[in-house]
């Protein structure tokens, strides 16, 4: 048994918290894509009428080939449950999330709905956060940007992809990841980057989830 067994079995769980006639926001990454599969058998077999906000293009193709019926996020003004994973999760239940790039998007999502839930595995939970944050920002702002995160005590480096070229997100934008070394306050910090003109979101997310589905590497999980 391993961690994908884990992610099937509490994609399954998951899906106990959708109705007919739902507003579904689909993360990116790994446990979404389990969780997706899933709904689209859950909708097959109940007939139920389900409308899917992807955030990223990951995501889209996954539940584009699954058959959900997708709407984009500024055709609604409410969204019923977001499911997502994380990159980390600390002991105040804060996520880190930006890993593969869409968390504009996914914290647009976290903010307009009822019900947040987070999958991870059990490697993703730490006391406090330990890994570099990733920021979204203007590409004309970096320099001006790259200074202040210093002046918060933090390290910055542009996202690249394997051959150097800078990484864009799908807003056209670039992204730093910023080491902070262990962050203990991690409200107060992404409260001060998001205060830096030319920044468009932090990978800290303020909102926290709602459920937190824990992974384990035996197959099982554990509701937080």
């Amino acid at each position: 048994m391993s961690y994908d067994d884990a992610m099937e079995a509490l994609s399954s769980d998951a899906l106990k918290l959708i109705k007919n006639n739902q507003v579904i926001g689909l993360g990116s990454g790994r446990a979404a894509t389990s969780l997706v599969k899933s709904l689209a058998k859950l909708i097959k077999l109940k007939n139920y009428n389900i409308r899917g906000i992807p955030t990223s293009l990951q995501i889209k193709l996954v539940a584009e080939k699954a058959g959900i019926e997708l709407i984009e996020s500024d055709q609604i003004n409410h969204i019923d449950i977001v499911f997502d994973g994380a990159d980390q999760i600390d002991s105040q239940k804060y996520v880190i999330k930006g890993g593969g790039g869409a968390l504009l998007r996914e914290n647009i999502l976290f903010s307009l709905a009822s019900k947040v839930v987070v999958m991870a595995d059990k490697t993703k939970f730490v006391k406090n956060f330990t890994r570099t944050v990733p920021i979204e920002i203007h590409p004309l702002a970096r320099n001006a940007i790259i200074n202040s995160i210093k002046k918060l005590g933090g390290e910055s480096k542009i996202r690249s992809l394997d051959r150097g070229y800078p990484f864009f997100t799908e807003n056209g934008n670039i992204i730093l990841d910023c080491d902070f070394g262990t962050i203990k306050n991690p409200k107060t910090l992404t409260q001060k980057i998001k205060q830096i003109p030319g920044v468009f979101e932090s990978g800290i997310f303020l909102r926290k989830p709602d459920i937190i589905y824990k992974a384990k590497t035996n197959g099982k999980f554990e509701i937080i």
